[in-house]
């Protein structure tokens, strides 16, 4: 037996034998290029200390990934489809580790943005070909049972990445967060050359490279505007961006519309299933990840966990994800793709809606059920609307099919962070303001703590600091009279610093429950679109995808073209 696979799946006669160690590769490769966005928000704090990095730094270390990651994935995985699938997933690998050393040996904020630029390349190469190899190596009776594998390996990246991030902080820098992706890159490219067979799309046809790039202009455009809009304000740049990303999204759609070969066939939109799958993964990874963004800030800041405690106490999504998958398998076949998703929404809704109920006196275990609650919405809802679109394109377009999956995603993921993070901190800081009307603070040191949470609390230890200071002096102050003077201005301060950590603490509480109202109230909203959108019981999305591919066939005979 060769070492490296070459036998390509296409020209297999029967089900390739070792698809399910394929599948664990896929999975593996799934898995870090999740985790590269969500340990970074265990690891920031770190990262700030050491690399004084301002907010808007910060912001663009975290978003300086999700630009090229969600602009690139359609255009690559149209490249994918016509060259070699698995030569993207091997070539998108190198990239992203390739990026993972440069951030490991980064000793500023503009060599870490970059070095999450590069890694957010590999991420664009990897995720559509994860897709694309998955549902080409899979016959079609497996392939949703292997989707539900891979998206609950999706939501045990959410979860783990703060988890692996925690436990190397325990003794080591936050470079080393970069580092450990390469060790799991190179096995991954090792797995892949061995295990998973090359594919290709069945025909030769020129890639539309005109609309492939119309649609990076577009999406990183509106990506751009998505992120520095609420988080900067609505200046040049943002409604710059905002009219660029118009312009190249109807200079796209009229382009696809007349091209015979689109990169993206729009009419697809208009095909129910289709358009309220991906409505509904975006949707709800607006709601995953913006709960995400401000939860783990909150068990750091709030409840005071270390960077490893806080990726152990994300352990019960995780676990949840897999029971939610587990039932999709079992619901979907008997109830329809429809209720199963809109169950999986309304648990999300439910999860969000059980988080207003937060406030200051609120311990870890309030958080456990929406946790559980959320990780079990996700395993219901992601799958079938996975295999909805994937089967919604011939084979000769997966690597397509997978980047639209995963653009949705992206773009619901990117919109979750910056509308639900934004509306987080502008409820913060006016929470703050009012609660800390009485703690004695200068407006500018005020304005100060209401940027952030961990903004708050350092002024409010800075506070503290100085009442321990002047208590010291006072000890050992030969002076009565001075000496009762420094104890009261220090037992004053040290009142100040408790009710201004009291303050944050109760503020930050406060702004979590009304972002998670808002949450809820757009997740509910969508529900009711999905719900209406999605067609009942029909003819199930892989057999949609096999007449696709007899038409396209079709089309083609004409050429001689398989």
């Amino acid at each position: 037996m060769r070492l490296v696979m070459n036998e390509p799946v296409e020209e297999m006669e029967g089900p390739y034998r070792r698809r399910w160690w394929a599948l664990l590769v896929l999975c593996l490769s799934l898995l870090i290029i999740v985790m590269a966005n969500t340990a970074l928000t265990v690891a920031a704090p770190a990262m700030t200390e050491d690399l004084g990095l301002s907010s808007a730094d910060l912001q663009w270390v975290i978003d300086g990934y999700t630009v090229p990651y969600a602009a690139l994935m359609l255009l690559l995985g149209a490249i994918g489809d016509k060259y070699s699938r698995r030569g993207a997933l091997v070539l998108g690998l190198v990239v992203f580790a390739g990026g993972a050393v440069s951030g490991y040996l980064a000793d500023s904020s503009t060599a870490v943005i970059a070095a999450r630029a590069v890694m957010g390349v590999g991420a664009a190469l990897i995720m559509p070909a994860t897709l694309s190899l998955l549902a080409a190596t899979f016959p079609r009776a497996e392939r949703a049972k292997a989707i539900t594998l891979w998206t609950a390996t999706a939501g045990l990246a959410i979860a783990a990445g703060p988890l692996v991030a925690g436990a190397l902080l325990e003794n080591h820098g936050w470079s080393l967060t970069f580092l450990i992706n390469v060790p799991v890159a190179v096995v991954a490219i090792v797995g892949a050359l061995v295990l998973v067979p090359p594919s290709k799309a069945g025909h030769h046809d020129r890639i539309d490279y005109v609309g492939g790039l119309l649609s990076v202009v577009w999406i990183g455009a509106l990506v751009y505007m998505i992120i520095e809009g609420p988080h900067f304000g609505w200046g040049p740049k943002a409604i710059g961006a905002a009219v660029v990303a118009a312009a190249a999204l109807l200079a796209f759609v009229l382009w696809e519309l007349r091209h015979p070969r689109p990169v993206l066939d729009v009419r697809r939109f208009t095909d129910r299933r289709f358009a309220g799958s991906n409505l509904a993964v975006a949707l709800f990874f607006l709601a995953v990840f913006g709960a995400f963004y401000y939860l783990t800030q909150h068990l750091q800041f709030v409840l005071g966990y270390d960077a490893l405690d806080t990726g152990l106490r994300m352990l019960p999504l995780a676990g949840a994800v897999f029971v939610g998958s587990a039932l999709t398998a079992y619901l979907t076949p008997r109830v329809g793709m429809k209720w199963t998703v809109t169950a999986g929404m309304v648990g999300g809704t439910a999860a969000l809606a059980l988080l207003t109920q937060v406030d200051a006196a609120s311990s870890y275990g309030d958080f456990v059920a929406p946790l559980v609650v959320l990780g079990v919405a996700i395993g219901l809802a992601l799958s079938p609307c996975t295999d909805a679109i994937m089967g919604a394109f011939p084979e000769s377009e997966l690597g397509v099919g997978g980047a639209v999956n995963d653009t949705s995603l992206e773009l619901g993921g990117s919109l979750g962070i910056a509308i639900l993070g934004s509306l987080l901190g502008t409820s913060y800081s006016d929470h703050l303001r009012d609660a800390a009307s009485g703690s004695g603070l200068p407006a500018g040191t005020l304005a100060t703590a209401q940027d952030s949470v961990g903004a708050g609390y350092a002024v409010a230890q800075g506070v503290a600091d100085k009442a321990r200071r002047l208590g010291e002096q006072a000890t050992g102050s030969t002076d009565p009279g001075q000496a009762a003077q420094l104890k009261e201005q220090a037992a004053r301060l040290a009142e100040n610093a408790r009710h201004m950590a009291d303050s944050v603490s109760s503020s930050f509480a406060d702004a979590v429950a009304h972002t998670s109202l808002v949450g809820a109230v757009v997740l509910g909203v969508g529900t009711v679109l999905v719900a209406v959108l999605l067609p009942g019981r029909g003819k199930p999305a892989s057999a949609e995808a096999e007449d696709a591919e007899k038409d396209t066939a079709g089309e083609r005979g004409l050429s001689g073209v398989r």
